[in-house]
Parts: C-alpha cells; structure tokens; sequence
C-alpha cells in the first residue's frame, strides 16, 4: 500500500491502510465469506470517507456491483463534506 500511495502522489493527503488479516473488515462487520468458490474471507466493497477518526461515509454496495463505492462518488463526498 505504501509503495502504490508513493506512485500515485498520495503521500501526506490519503493514508493508504491494507488489512492483510481482515481484522478491521471483521470489526466492522464488512466481511465477505468467499469460500466456497475458493477465495476465503474478503471485504466486501466499499469505500469509506472518515473524518478524524469518524466515519462520515459509508458507500456499500449491494449483489455485487459497482455503482456507490467508485471513485466519483467518495471524490463528491470529500468536496461536500465540512
């Protein structure tokens, strides 16, 4: 995650975070239990705006699609959000 946040410039504005063991995808309850098609305990996708420590938004998508969690839709709730 460090080497792709240096790539794309983010150092000192996104914190890149991976979560290799899935403990904070457990804690949150957005775990996606894959197994029996051979892909074991994933997250589900999101994307996820937090402020502070706070989570201001939460883009969950539902049956496996891509339509809240793109990249637009977190970029407008960063502009919009105090």
């Amino acid at each position: 995650m460090g080497a792709w946040g240096k790539e794309l410039g983010a150092a000192g504005k996104i914190r890149m975070i991976a979560d290799g063991d899935a403990v904070f995808t457990k804690a949150t309850g957005l775990e996606l239990n894959m197994t029996g098609r051979g892909l074991g305990l994933r997250a589900a996708r999101y994307s996820m705006l937090v402020k502070n420590g706070v989570v201001k938004e939460l883009n969950l998508e539902v049956g496996g699609g891509f339509k809240v969690s793109d990249a637009a839709t977190i970029l407008a709730q960063v502009r919009a959000s105090p």
